[in-house]
């Protein structure tokens, strides 16, 4: 069984940034296609930003592209999220989620039906 513990949530002004991360336990962390998703009260989680098991391919939700960077450390068994230019709208829980057939995929997928492992969530609150 993976755990994945996500880290560095917490309240911003907008136009400012946070940096999120997700430690994994296990020794096949780096087999695994790792995601971030973001959930509000009363609503979908919704795909944010993927990225491969190796780091060559990576996938962003058109509403976070060019200000949300998602990368990867194997050797550390831990997967960051870079937010910059936060929007009130990105107000959410995020969590990340693993995918264990990563290694055999040569995309990001965005459903969130394909994800094995799934953290608790750490909120991020931005003010206007």
């Amino acid at each position: 069984q993976v755990q994945l513990v996500e880290s560095g949530g917490g309240l911003v002004q907008a136009g400012g940034s946070l940096s999120l991360s997700c430690a994994a336990s296990g020794r096949t962390f780096s087999t695994y296609t790792m995601t971030w998703f973001r959930q509000v009260t009363g609503k979908e989680r919704e795909f944010v930003a993927g990225i491969s098991w190796n780091g060559g391919s990576t996938r962003y939700a058109d509403s976070v592209k060019g200000r949300f960077t998602i990368s990867r450390d194997n050797a550390k068994n831990t997967v960051y999220l870079q937010m910059n230019s936060l929007k009130p709208e990105d107000t959410a829980v995020y969590y990340c989620a693993a995918d264990k057939r990563g290694g055999f995929r040569s995309a990001v997928p965005t459903g969130i039906n394909v994800y094995d492992y799934w953290g608790q969530g750490t909120q991020v609150t931005v003010s206007s």
